[in-house]
């Protein structure tokens, strides 16, 4: 009796045990595809680098590259890296900088010099250190209220200095600038700047602190956006558009298979 209870005892467990690996494996696939789809494509000049495993750098395709979640890329004193988000977004690396694609719309700028622009209606969310450089939000609190023109584009850079102090220009549409509490510490209007000194970028200052001041005008033309040639973000353009467009159908093709994303 004590082994036939203990038999359907293991019975039981095995079969509740294949049921719950059977219902929680489409969540476990859509994990897994979402960490394999690429968040937007680059083009480079110059020695542009990946890191492969940790301090191991490999050279880059210049032509074409795909950024996925978690890639690390690094400029040297010679190279420029313009890169096409799926989202439409635009960046562009300067020498001697080192960014990583944490998401999506979310990007770490470790050291040197990008420049951005953010179309209307979209969202990237830059950190530098404990900082954080995004869009204005709705619920922020700030000595100053800045809301985004409805239909106008966000451009600005953010550069990390030697010493490790932080500038975030804004030269169209509106930034804030957060700390790690996500309290907003500057709210930036156009052809605005503020500078952050380390201890605010590196730890947690007791006060605001921030030097803040107007940028001379920047000179736009049609020909040329972020040092990158209209041609070429025409490319990357192109090609972030036919990988959504890929992406999108091979979605579709899996719901035929009855995996679905929960």
């Amino acid at each position: 009796m004590g082994k036939r209870l203990g038999c359907r005892i293991f019975v039981y467990f095995l079969c509740t045990s294949f049921l719950s690996l059977t219902v929680g494996s489409p969540k476990w696939i859509a994990d897994a595809k979402e960490r394999t789809l690429p968040v937007g494509e680059m083009v480079s000049r110059g020695g542009v680098k990946f890191e492969v495993k940790e301090n191991v750098w490999k050279d880059v395709d210049p032509s074409h590259f795909p950024l996925f979640p978690g890639v690390k890329i690094k400029t040297t004193l010679d190279g420029v890296a313009a890169i096409a988000l799926m989202n439409r977004c635009q960046v562009e690396a300067a020498q001697n900088s080192v960014l990583s694609f944490e998401q999506h719309d979310r990007i770490r700028v470790v050291q040197g010099k990008i420049d951005f622009r953010i179309p209307a209606g979209e969202e990237v969310v830059f950190h530098v250190g404990n900082l954080t450089v995004a869009k204005p939000l709705a619920f922020q609190a700030s000595q100053r209220v800045v809301s985004p023109s409805p239909g106008e584009e966000t451009i600005g850079s953010i550069s990390v200095h030697r010493n490790g102090s932080v500038t975030v220009k804004n030269i169209q549409g509106s930034l804030s600038v957060l700390n790690q509490d996500r309290t907003v510490l500057a709210a930036l209007f156009p052809k605005e700047a503020v500078t952050f000194p380390s201890v605010s970028v590196t730890g947690k200052p007791p006060v605001m602190v921030a030097q803040a001041g107007e940028t001379r005008p920047v000179e736009r033309t049609s020909a040329a956006f972020l040092g990158a040639s209209a041609g070429t973000w025409l490319v990357l353009g192109f090609s972030a558009t036919a990988l959504g467009v890929g992406v999108g159908y091979a979605a579709s093709g899996d719901k035929g298979e009855g995996v679905t994303c929960p």
